[in-house]
């Protein structure tokens, strides 16, 4: 009884991979230019990355999402339609604009289709255990022009309001006009390149997964997901600070130096050292200690044992 299910389990699984397969082959043009898209943009290089995370997402917590899965015709078939009717729309669209505009309607297309084709082969019970890997390809979906440019102003805004009470709260002079902050023998800018989009979006996406995989309680997980912002707004303001008390007391060369341009990663070690004990704090108030506990093992050992 068990093999048969394996089997009837694997050749769903055949059955998906092929359907991505022939979709993608619809919809090359939308996956090149997301892939196009992803390596050009600074903030958007995750986009690249998203689909193999969920597929991951998907075969660690396989036990428990394809436990029982029966296919669902209806809501598979409505999606994939309302998917290619979408894309189809937007095609004609997106090749007279020539650009980049309509590529978040196409993006949420595919992942409709996706989406689709698994409601199709594993039915809706598995759809809604799959709901997080399932709705986390939505972070494909390159953010609207208008939209980001307002996410970019905004952590300008908070990374130079952080960078002056800093500067402030060291006995730094310091003076603020915009985000020019006028400091001893060096005026900074807190530009466009220097808002920290990039690690920021992956502070989110890792505080996102850590909520998923360590937390159970909705308004827990969502509290973490939401830390990602101010925390990358603080982080931000220390790297500027840092840098530019570097460059004014020991070499001017930090500022155009290799912590300038790769020291990010230093920065974002010590707020994922912020994190870390708020995590843990969130999982005691749970009932539960430790983090390499994640949701599904216990259900997946359940399984085991019971095929053994």
């Amino acid at each position: 009884m068990m093999s048969t299910m394996n089997s009837e389990i694997t050749k769903k699984h055949a059955a998906f991979a092929g359907f991505i397969a022939v979709s993608l082959l619809v919809f090359w043009r939308v996956a090149a230019a997301l892939v196009a898209y992803s390596l050009n943009r600074e903030s958007s290089s995750h986009i690249i990355l998203i689909p193999f995370v969920s597929l991951v997402l998907l075969y660690s917590e396989r036990a428990r999402i394809f436990s029982s899965p029966r296919m669902s015709y209806g809501p598979g078939i409505a999606l994939i339609c309302a998917g290619l009717a979408i894309y189809f729309t937007a095609l004609s669209g997106l090749s007279a604009q020539g650009g980049d505009a309509l590529l978040p309607v196409a993006s949420f297309a595919l992942i409709l289709l996706w989406v689709g084709g698994f409601l199709l082969l594993y039915g809706i019970q598995a759809a809604r255990a799959a709901a997080f890997p399932l709705l986390f390809l939505l972070l494909m979906i390159p953010l609207p022009e208008g939209v980001l440019a307002r996410l970019i102003h905004s952590l300008q805004e908070g990374s130079t309001e952080i960078s002056y009470l800093l500067f402030r709260a060291v006995h730094v002079p310091v003076l603020k006009q915009g985000f020019l902050l006028y400091l001893p023998s060096v005026t900074i800018e807190v530009a466009e390149e220097c808002s920290g989009i990039r690690s920021s979006v992956a502070l989110f996406i890792t505080c996102l997964l850590a909520a998923h995989l360590f937390l159970r309680t909705t308004w827990r997980q969502a509290f973490f997901a939401l830390l990602a912002l101010p925390l990358a707004i603080i982080k931000n303001g220390i790297r500027i600070v840092t840098l530019s008390l570097l460059s004014i007391y020991v070499d001017p060369g930090f500022l155009t130096g290799r912590l300038h341009h790769e020291g990010g990663f230093v920065f974002f070690l010590l707020v994922l050292a912020i994190l870390v004990p708020i995590l843990r704090m969130l999982q005691k108030s749970e009932g539960h200690s430790g983090l390499p506990m994640l949701k599904g093992d216990a259900k997946a050992g359940e399984e085991f044992a019971r095929g053994a």
